[in-house]
């Protein structure tokens, strides 16, 4: 049973916090109060203001998150509530031939409207299950959410503006922004390549619906394949150039070793030390089950989860049952496209009494499959080792 807690009403975007106390078990140690937001159902809070707040895991188990049961996560926290009949999107920049400004209507009515499933995921999903500790949000499993996204491709609002030779960099700003003066703006940047691929869109619809306001209404980046610092929310300025762009959030933040992972490259901001994170890892998560579950004995079980990648596409998910000693295939759900994660299912043994450890791992159409050990980065991302559970048939 819910029981109210506590009412909090803040002063950024107008928004109203409802504590509660649940029964629902957390996905780490870290912080399990659940909170609601305006529009949202009760999400796990793992930072009041900036608001960050993660999915519930049974939540993650359906082919589409559900918008109400969405991750927020949120670097800036002024964050206003914008009129989509007053919003513009103003294109420009030193490399745009012919900048211009749209309105929403403009945007729908003006460009080819198009579709395409992806996985939103925060590259510091389970940054508070990574060993060494790690500074920065602690997120469980759960900053990240699969979702059919809806909008007009980048490209075609980038060539409307014209794109000259000489572009490099495609830069993002939002209508979020910070309290303190010092604090800076959150811009992102794409390799312009990147920005005129038709899979990258500008969305004003997600599952069907206008985006929610906690999810970056009224129109938003989307970036399939790339992680989630990429997308940009509330979007309202794009500026083509000619040069990297040289903000905080590109130069200093969101950096990996360079060499470490696998991937696309983001060439222009990469340095001999440090490079931007881009592609998501392939990776899988268990959502039937947590560790400590009790199963009954001889009663029909199933393993279930989701697996994902970068774009790639999933081939197939592995199962083991003895600690990794062997592995069998499971059961894969309906594709959805490659950007998006991919359901399996796995039937358990319950016929004897006593542990089930149980291990889980993906491998793309790419050929990647997820490691046993995690790769050491100062920010904690990337966390994409096998993934396993301990039950207990009993």
């Amino acid at each position: 049973m819910v029981t109210r807690r506590e009412l909090l009403l803040g002063t950024a975007g107008g928004w109203l916090l409802q504590r509660v106390r649940a029964g629902e078990a957390a996905l780490s140690d870290a912080a399990d109060t659940l909170t609601a937001l305006a529009g949202k159902k009760p999400l796990i809070r793992r930072a009041f203001r900036p608001p960050n707040f993660e999915t519930p895991l049974a939540d993650l188990a359906a082919p589409f998150t559900r918008n109400d049961a969405f991750f927020v996560r949120y670097h800036l926290a002024v964050i206003p509530r914008v009129d989509p009949g007053t919003w513009r999107l103003q294109i420009a920049g030193a490399s745009a031939q012919h900048p211009l400004t749209l309105s929403l209507r403009e945007l729908r009515s003006g460009f080819e409207q198009v579709s395409v499933a992806a996985v939103n995921q925060c590259a510091g999903n389970r940054r508070g299950l990574f060993t060494p500790r790690v500074p920065g949000v602690q997120w469980g499993s759960g900053a990240m959410g699969n979702a059919l996204w809806r909008g007009v491709r980048l490209r075609d609002v980038l060539h409307r503006a014209g794109v000259a030779p000489d572009a490099l960099e495609v830069v993002f700003d939002g209508a979020d922004s910070p309290i303190l003066p010092a604090t800076p703006d959150f811009l992102k940047s794409l390799p312009v390549e990147r920005a005129l691929d038709e899979n990258t869109l500008i969305a004003f619809e997600m599952n069907g619906q206008p985006l929610p306001h906690w999810n970056g209404a009224p129109a938003r980046l989307v970036v399939p394949g790339w992680v989630g610092t990429y997308w940009v929310k509330h979007l309202t300025a794009i500026r083509i150039e000619p040069k990297a762009f040289d903000g905080f959030w590109m130069k200093a933040a969101y950096r990996v070793p360079t060499g470490a992972f696998p991937g696309s490259r983001f060439t222009t901001q990469e340095n001999a030390e440090t490079t931007p994170v881009t592609e998501l890892m392939v990776n899988s998560l268990i959502t039937s089950h947590v560790s400590g579950a009790r199963l009954r004995r001889g009663e029909r079980a199933e393993l279930a989860g989701q697996a994902w990648d970068g774009g790639a596409g999933i081939e197939g998910v592995e199962v083991s049952a003895d600690r990794g000693q062997s592995w069998r295939d499971a059961a894969l759900q309906r594709d959805l496209g490659r950007f998006a994660w991919r359901g399996f299912r796995f039937a358990l043994d319950t016929s004897r009494a006593g542990p089930l450890e149980m291990a889980v791992r993906a491998r793309s159409r790419g050929g990647a499959k997820q490691p046993d050990t995690l790769t050491p980065n100062p920010s904690g991302y990337h966390d994409n080792i096998v993934q396993s559970v301990s039950l207990e048939v009993g």
